[in-house]
C-alpha cells in the first residue's frame, strides 16, 4: 500500500464538472501510508462549498473500496478562489502574474462563433483607450493570433529563461502559432497541454500591463480549469452567435465560470446581422437570440457585433478591424464600445 498506489487510485476522482482528475490537476498535495491508515491531503481553491464536499465523498468512495486499506483520512484545505465574485460592494482579486493588473478571459461554449476575432479586436480596442495590453492565445490546438496580427516572428528568451512576447500593433502577444510552422499540428495530451498553458501565463515576460486578454479554447474543458487554478481571472466575457445551437453551449460556459467563481462580465453576440449596402439588416443566424439568453442568464449584453466582409479580410491580412476608426466602421465602433464597458467594469 504505497503512496504511488494511492495516487493512482485517486485518478478516478474527477474535479466536479470536468473530465480531468484531481491528481492531474495537482490538487493532491500529500499521501501518507501507515499501518492501518492512509492520509490524503488535498488543496483546493474555490468559494463553492459543494466542490470540496463532492471531492471528499468521491475520494472516500474510491479509497474505501481498496482491500485492506484500513482507515482513510481525507484532509481538504480549502483556499479562497483567486478571483472573487464581483458584486455590490465586492472586489475582484488581484492578478497573480507579476506586472499584470487585470486579466480578462474571452470564452465560448463552442467553436465557430468568432471568439478569437472578438478577443483580438477587444485587445486592440482596449489598447486604443491608452491601456497597456497583452493578448495570450490559450487555444493550443487552433492558434490564430499570429495570423490575425500579421506576424510570424519567433519569440526569444531573456536571461531569466522567460519567453519574450511578440509585439504587433502596440500589443504584446503570445501564441502557440509563433512556435510552430504553418502546417504543424499540436499533438499533446491533457497534462502537456496544461503545462504549455501554465508556461504561457507564468513564464512569459509580460512586463507592465493594464490588461492581459486570454483567448480561451472553445468549450468547458481542462484548459479552462487549469487557467482559473493558475492565475486570478478578473472576469470573463462569453461569445456566442444568435442561433440556439450556439446559445446552448453559451449557457454551459456561463455555468462553468460561475462554478469556479470567475465573474461573468457579460455576453457578446457575434455575427448578429449582416447589413447590406442599402442599409437593410439580414439576421443570418436568427435575431437577438443572445439578448434573450442574456436576460435568462441574468448577465449583461456587452455588445452585438455585425458580420461583414471587412472584418474577415482584415483578420486574414493581420490588421484587426478595431484598428479602423470607429467613425469609419460600424464593426470597429461595436468593438470599441465593448472595450469601454470592460474598462468600466474592470478598472485599473
Amino acid at each position: 500500500m504505497t503512496p504511488d498506489f494511492i495516487r493512482e487510485a485517486l485518478r478516478q476522482v474527477r474535479y466536479p464538472g470536468f473530465s480531468r482528475d484531481i491528481v492531474s490537476f495537482g490538487l493532491v498535495k500529500d499521501v501518507k501510508t501507515e499501518p492501518g491508515q492512509v492520509t490524503v491531503k488535498i488543496e483546493i481553491a474555490t468559494r463553492d462549498p459543494k466542490v470540496p464536499e463532492q471531492i471528499f465523498r468521491d475520494t472516500h468512495a474510491v479509497l474505501d473500496q481498496v482491500p485492506d486499506i484500513g482507515a482513510v483520512k481525507v484532509d481538504i484545505d480549502v483556499k479562497d478562489a483567486p478571483a472573487a465574485a464581483a458584486g455590490a460592494g465586492g472586489s475582484v482579486g488581484k492578478s497573480s502574474i507579476p506586472g499584470v493588473k487585470k486579466i480578462i478571459a474571452v470564452a465560448s461554449g463552442k467553436g465557430g462563433v468568432g471568439k478569437s476575432t472578438v478577443a483580438a479586436n477587444l485587445a486592440v480596442a482596449l489598447a486604443a483607450t491608452g491601456a497597456k495590453v497583452g493578448l495570450c492565445d490559450c487555444d493550443l490546438y487552433g492558434p490564430s493570433v499570429a495570423q490575425m496580427f500579421g506576424t510570424a516572428e519567433r519569440p526569444m528568451a531573456n536571461e531569466q529563461d522567460e519567453i519574450i512576447p511578440v509585439e504587433a500593433h502596440g500589443l504584446k502577444l503570445m501564441s502557440m502559432g509563433f512556435l510552430l510552422e504553418d502546417r504543424s499540428p499540436v499533438i499533446v495530451r491533457g497534462p502537456m497541454a496544461t503545462r504549455y498553458t501554465q508556461q504561457f501565463l507564468r513564464q512569459v515576460a509580460w512586463g507592465e500591463l493594464d490588461y492581459l486578454v486570454l483567448d480561451l479554447p472553445p468549450g468547458t474543458g481542462d484548459i479552462q480549469l487549469t487557467i482559473v487554478q493558475t492565475v486570478s481571472v478578473d472576469g470573463t466575457l462569453i461569445v456566442t452567435t444568435p442561433q440556439e445551437v450556439a446559445l446552448i453551449d453559451a449557457r454551459k460556459a456561463v455555468t462553468m465560470f460561475a462554478k469556479v467563481n470567475v465573474p461573468i462580465l457579460g455576453l457578446v453576440e457575434n455575427m448578429a446581422w449582416f447589413e447590406a449596402d442599402d442599409g437593410k439588416k439580414y439576421y443570418l443566424f436568427g435575431k437577438e437570440g443572445g439578448i434573450r439568453e442574456a436576460a435568462v442568464m441574468n448577465v449583461q449584453v456587452l455588445g452585438q457585433i455585425p458580420i461583414d466582409i471587412e472584418t474577415r479580410e482584415r483578420g486574414d491580412s493581420g490588421a484587426p478591424v478595431a484598428l479602423v476608426s470607429p467613425e469609419q466602421s460600424k464593426v470597429s465602433a461595436a468593438f470599441h464600445d465593448v472595450a469601454a464597458k470592460i474598462r468600466a467594469k474592470v478598472p485599473v
